[in-house]
């Protein structure tokens, strides 16, 4: 029997503006969304109860796998929809964790689509429960260009075809930051909504540069590559990103990135 398979694709805030504190302890935000054609990878097979296998280059930094999002998200998607089916699923963990990429969202994401289709169920289920998962979970279901407002999972459509194929490199010196203390660190200052996201800004960005200070050197050594045309941190960090004008000079920069730091040469969806 040939598995099914989803791609997890990397999840990009090409800018993030902080405007406030919600009653629930969340945060509004405005931001905008982009995905990369690469990520983690899952695959499933039709089981009678549901289990997931973990491998990969991180996988040995998730905790047990009955609390992996995969796992949360397809039990709720077999409750949502009434599914008696189970199923074994084994997820590639090929980005860093707590990285800003939004890879456990992204992975919950790719369980619901890989069981909306394995199960044939309707997609109305997986919208449903998606929210209930986590504020990214909305976005990378669509794992398309859109605007983030609420809590960042209130989405409307984002015209970014001018940047799709687009050469991106991904760069995280190898320190984990919690979203959460990242956002308790945010100072409170709302410095206005995101317009155009060239010209906006990611507010989180000096409450990561706090916690892991290598995200300055890695922002600076970005900026200093030939052909880098936008370089912005993603999410609550510490990964940063740049955009160049060819694959070619993305892949000359790829070669130089610092040995003890992860990168990930890819493109834009």
């Amino acid at each position: 029997m040939i598995p099914h398979r989803e791609i997890a694709p990397a999840k990009l805030n090409l800018a993030l503006h902080v405007r406030g504190k919600r009653p629930d302890g969340r945060h509004d935000i405005e931001t905008v969304f982009a995905f990369c054609v690469d990520g983690d990878r899952l695959s499933g097979e039709a089981a009678d109860t549901l289990s997931l296998e973990v491998k990969g280059p991180f996988a040995g930094e998730l905790g047990p796998s009955e609390s992996n999002l995969v796992i949360r998200a397809a039990e709720a998607l077999r409750d949502a929809a009434g599914v008696k089916q189970g199923a074994a699923l084994v997820l590639d963990k090929r980005l860093p964790v707590a990285s800003g990429l939004g890879g456990g969202s992204a992975d919950a994401a790719a369980a619901l689509r890989l069981l909306t289709s394995m199960w044939t169920i309707d997609p109305s289920h997986a919208q449903a429960v998606a929210p209930q998962l986590g504020s990214d979970v909305p976005a990378c279901l669509l794992s398309l260009p859109a605007r983030g407002e609420g809590a960042g999972d209130q989405l409307s459509p984002v015209d970014l075809s001018d940047l799709s194929g687009a050469a991106v490199l991904l760069v995280n010196p190898r320190v984990p930051l919690s979203t959460a203390e990242v956002f308790a660190g945010w100072d409170g200052e709302d410095r206005g909504p995101l317009t155009d996201w060239r010209h906006g800004r990611n507010d989180l960005e000096q409450a990561a540069i706090r916690q892991a200070p290598l995200v300055t050197t890695v922002l600076a050594w970005l900026s200093a590559q030939r052909g880098a045309s936008f370089v912005r941190m993603s999410g609550s960090g510490a990964t940063c990103f740049a955009l160049f004008e060819n694959d070619a000079q993305r892949d000359q920069s790829a070669t130089a990135v610092p040995r003890e730091w992860w990168h990930l040469a890819t493109s834009l969806r």
